[in-house]
Order: structure tokens, then C-alpha cells, then sequence
């Protein structure tokens, strides 16, 4: 069987911030024995369906996993191995706030089993950190990059651009810095106004405006330049790498391979019987939980993919990509040809327009398509 990754989920969160649409919570309290607990089980549920696959990372996001004790980090990587095997070069990410009190955890958290870091540092300037309501300073943001050098072989953070009133030439100073401080992966994110956050409320109000598109054009140019200068071109959209540095666990979403996912709110893509299953968790924390402590799994919806539907998630997944969709993944997982599988008009006007490429290997987004990858993707996928 294929290679076979793994989420888990941490809901939790000590605050949330006003740009994160992600499925986080804050609560007063957390029973963490009993949670750990759940996450054990319905760990043991998914092992039940995935039986003899090897697994080739483990993702443990959130909310915010490194609020989670190091014994069950742990717990959860020791069971794990006990359910599948482990690629011999298996990646294990958590990820990570720079706060000095999570730091701490660091060296536990890698004697634990995790081999990267992923650190939500998302900028190295105070007047960026209060405003995008971060928990920490860009001193313990610093310290805690050295603390992750000095514990992890691999390790990430992520910055925040497009952020209001921010110049071209402050950005450039500070990838600069950050490559300075960065190990051999980098995610760059561009400011957006989710909808049902705090931000998209003060937006709505009035409280600050965003850049202007030609000042976040320049912006990711910018960003694309000195990354790419610097040894780290953009793999992704928003992840830039060195070469072979690349997040091992995202290539798996984008190249369209089964992940499980464990925990509220996860989502899992799984092949069983040359089918291709869409599962997803229930959300709201408390009732994940009840849902497992019942019936062993926390899923709300499972659902077979239809062929289009397939087409549509791994190319909407496989065009973030520089490598784009490779020509023989996208026949094995769909079997059609790139050429037939979409109307022939609107891929000759995006190819012909410079937005996307086709040749032998398959079909990638220019530099200019994935700066406006949403569009090329409505277009094509119409």
C-alpha cells in the first residue's frame, strides 16, 4: 500500500487571533487526560481502516499543539507506532508558538519523538505582533528560533505580510532578517480577511484598511525575489524551501495522497477498495468528544468522491504546487488525460494566456497564475 499520512488536531488555543479562521478554541480549562485519552482512541479507529499502510509523517496542528504536555506528544507518537510503521525517514511535525513558556517545552517536545518545528512567528516587528494579536514579543519570537536551531534539524516559521501600512522596502528588511535567523523552510502568508473572524468585524468597521493591490502585487514580488535569491524558492504558494527541505506532510495534501485525520474539525482523504473517501470531524470540540467516547470515531460526514470530484480537489491541490500536476498522478487518480478532463477551450485561453503551462510532465501555473490562482482555477475548473 502507499505512503499514508497522519494528522492530529489540538483545539485549543490560550487566545484566539483576530486573522485565524482555523478551528481553534479557547476554553477555561481542559481535562487533558481525558482529551488525551479520545485522541487515543479514535486513533486506535483509524488504524482499524488503514491497516498495513506505512506511515510516511505525522502532523500535529491546532489551535496550538505545543500547549499540549510533552507526556502526550508522546503518548500519541508511541501509539501511533505501535499501530502502523514508520517510513525509515519519517517527518514529525508540531507545530508551535514562540511564547517563552511553550519554548521551554522544546526539549521535551523533541525527546518526545517530533524530528520539525513549526513555528507561528508571523512577524519579527512589536508593532506587527500587537496588532495581528499575537501572545508573544519579537524577543521571545527570536529566542525561540534559537531554541528550535538548537533542538530541532528541521524547523520552519511563518510571517504574515500585506500587513496595513507596510512598505516594500520594511518587507525586504525583514525576510532579510529572517533569513538570517531561518532554517532551510520558510512560510509566507499574505494578509486575507477571513469571513466570521475579529478581523473581518474591525475591517467591516472601519478600523484599518489593507494595501492596495498593486502595493500586495509588489509585495509578492518582493517576496519571491529575495526568497528565491536566497536558496528558497517558492515550492507552494506560501512555502518556500530548499531544495529537499520541502514540508514532506503538505506535499502529501497537494499532491493529492490519503491522509487521516484525528482530532475536532480534522478532515481525512482515504483510498479503500479503489474508491476515494472524504471524512471530516466533527468540529465543535465537546462534541468530538462525546462523539468518541461513544462510537470510538468523531466523524460527521463520510462520502465516496465522485471522479469529478476528484479531478477538481487534486488539481485545485496539484496547481499551488511550482511542480504542478504531474501527468502520470493525475491519469493513475482520475484516469483521464489532462487534456480531456477539461474543456479544451478555457485550458487552450489559460495556457495561450500565459497562466498555465502543459507539456510532457503535466499542467503547473506560471508565476503569473499562481499569483492569481483562484481566478485560473475558477476559470478552469468552470
Amino acid at each position: 500500500m502507499t505512503s499514508l499520512a497522519l494528522y492530529i488536531h489540538w483545539p485549543f488555543c490560550k487566545s484566539k487571533c483576530p486573522y485565524c479562521d482555523f478551528n481553534s478554541h479557547v476554553r477555561a480549562s481542559i481535562d487533558e487526560p481525558r482529551w488525551r485519552a479520545a485522541l487515543l482512541r479514535e486513533l486506535a479507529s483509524g488504524a482499524e481502516a488503514t491497516r498495513g499502510r506505512e506511515l510516511g509523517s505525522i502532523f500535529i496542528g491546532g489551535g496550538t499543539p505545543s500547549l499540549m504536555a510533552p507526556t502526550t506528544v508522546a503518548a500519541l507518537l508511541e501509539r501511533a507506532a505501535a499501530h502502523w510503521s514508520f517510513a525509515s525517514d519519517i517527518e514529525i511535525t508540531l507545530e508551535a508558538n514562540p511564547n517563552s513558556a511553550e519554548a521551554a517545552r522544546f526539549r521535551e517536545i523533541a525527546a518526545a519523538g517530533v524530528n520539525r518545528l513549526s513555528l507561528g512567528v508571523q512577524a519579527l516587528d512589536d508593532r506587527a505582533l500587537r496588532f495581528l494579536g499575537r501572545g508573544h514579543d519579537r524577543a521571545e519570537a527570536l529566542a525561540a528560533i534559537e531554541l528550535a536551531h538548537a533542538h530541532f534539524a528541521r524547523f520552519s516559521f511563518d510571517l504574515i505580510y500585506a500587513r496595513p501600512n507596510q512598505t516594500v522596502a520594511a518587507w525586504r528588511s525583514e525576510l532579510g532578517e529572517a533569513l538570517r535567523r531561518a532554517g532551510d523552510h520558510l512560510s509566507v502568508y499574505q494578509l486575507t480577511i477571513e469571513p466570521g473572524t475579529a478581523f473581518a468585524t474591525a475591517y467591516a468597521r472601519g478600523d484599518f484598511e489593507l494595501l492596495d493591490d498593486d502595493t500586495q502585487g509588489a509585495l509578492y514580488e518582493a517576496t519571491q525575489q529575495v526568497l528565491g535569491t536566497a536558496g528558497l524558492p517558492a515550492y507552494e504558494i506560501s512555502n518556500h524551501a530548499r531544495a529537499g527541505q520541502e514540508s514532506r506532510h503538505n506535499l502529501a495534501y497537494w499532491r493529492y495522497r490519503d491522509y487521516l485525520g484525528i482530532g475536532p474539525g480534522a478532515h481525512g482523504r482515504l483510498t479503500i477498495d479503489g474508491g476515494k473517501y472524504a471524512i471530516a470531524n466533527h468540529r465543535v470540540p465537546e462534541t468530538w468528544l462525546g462523539a468518541v467516547e461513544r462510537d470510538a470515531r468523531g466523524s460527521v460526514a463520510r462520502a465516496a468522491l465522485t471522479a469529478a470530484e476528484r479531478r477538481n480537489e487534486m488539481t485545485m491541490m496539484g496547481l499551488r504546487l511550482a511542480a504542478g500536476l504531474s501527468r502520470h498522478d493525475f491519469r493513475t487518480e482520475t484516469g483521464d488525460e489532462i487534456e480531456t478532463a477539461f474543456a479544451r477551450d478555457r485550458l487552450d485561453a489559460l495556457v495561450g494566456g500565459g497562466f498555465l503551462e502543459l507539456d510532457s510532465a503535466g499542467l503547473r501555473a506560471t508565476a503569473a497564475g499562481r499569483q492569481r490562482l483562484n481566478a485560473v482555477l475558477e476559470r478552469l475548473l468552470a
